[in-house]
């Protein structure tokens, strides 16, 4: 309801609820009523109606206990409307909003799981990741907020990175992992077509970025690409192997975020990418993001790294 931009909206709803429980009410009251009465004043036995020959429709009222329940809805629409929000901006003589239950239940998790949350974020991220019930924890924390974008298996999507390998754009220790669900991260490339020449260039360098992991690429258009690469190592360096201070990813492996291909390669240069994953530290708050982290760095390490 605080969505309204003005009063009348407010009212209006409030209007069309009081007049159809009025409506309804008076409804009810006059069937409850009528009866069919013939032209000499005699009440018909039944209303005219028949059905396979000998099914008549009785001229009674409905039945006492079937408009009861009728009058005990209304009045207990009239009662809820009265107590709790449901006529436009009327918040209700209780002042319930879904909100404030919303925010107890909060109050109500966090007084019962808070100090199990604040235990493991005492413990080194590796020594969490070990714990069987903090594993659980993370786990189920990661189904509910990570899966949407990398999957339930955290292997990602085109766009979206895969949490199970060793690849990471920024860092793959559990400090930098951590820090990256607390405060998000934005990834700009920005488009190079200008920078590296023509369509040609873009095709060559496309081709030399190919070659440089090994893949099947063009040997002519690829030694082409090379010297305009030159454009290209502020960030991801004169070897193409990266800079994870910048998030800017190595193009010496076959791991790609958008795919693999001469079209697709050649369209990032040309139009550039822009990735964000936002930031949970507000949402979620340290101790949850603490147990995340140590269960996003444990889909990439075996238990032997974690000692």
């Amino acid at each position: 309801m605080a969505d309204f931009t003005s009063d009348f909206w407010s009212i209006y709803i409030a209007l069309l609820t009081i007049l159809g429980i009025v409506g309804c009410t008076i409804l009810l009251w006059v069937q409850s009523k009528a009866k069919i009465v013939l032209n000499d004043g005699e009440e018909a036995k039944t209303t005219g109606h028949t059905w396979d020959e000998d099914l008549s429709e009785l001229n009674n009222p409905m039945p006492r206990w079937w408009m009861w329940m009728f009058v005990i809805t209304i009045v207990f629409g009239v009662v809820y409307l009265v107590l709790y929000p449901g006529l436009g901006a009327f918040k209700g003589q209780l002042g319930w909003a879904s909100t404030g239950a919303y925010e107890a239940e909060l109050k109500k998790a966090d007084a019962d799981f808070g100090p199990i949350f604040a235990k493991y974020q005492q413990q080194d991220l590796k020594a969490v990741a070990a714990d069987p019930q903090a594993h659980a924890i993370g786990e189920r924390l990661f189904l509910t907020y990570c899966a949407q974008c990398h999957g339930s298996d955290a292997r990602g999507n085109k766009g979206f990175p895969n949490l199970t390998d060793k690849d990471w754009l920024y860092g793959g220790e559990p400090d930098v992992i951590k820090a990256t669900i607390m405060n998000g991260r934005a990834g700009n490339m920005p488009p190079m077509a200008a920078a590296v020449g023509g369509d040609k260039d873009v095709e060559a360098v496309a081709h030399y970025v190919l070659s440089l992991s090994g893949s099947t690429a063009d040997p002519i258009k690829a030694s082409f690409g090379k010297e305009k690469f030159a454009a290209c190592a502020a960030c991801h360096g004169p070897e193409g192997k990266g800079n994870p201070a910048m998030g800017a990813p190595n193009l010496t492996d076959k791991t790609w975020l958008y795919g693999g291909s001469a079209e697709t390669i050649m369209e990032t240069i040309r139009k550039g990418r822009t990735n964000t994953m936002p930031a949970f530290n507000d949402f979620l708050g340290e101790g949850k993001v603490h147990l995340l982290a140590a269960y996003v760095w444990s889909l990439s390490n075996t238990t032997s790294d974690q000692k």
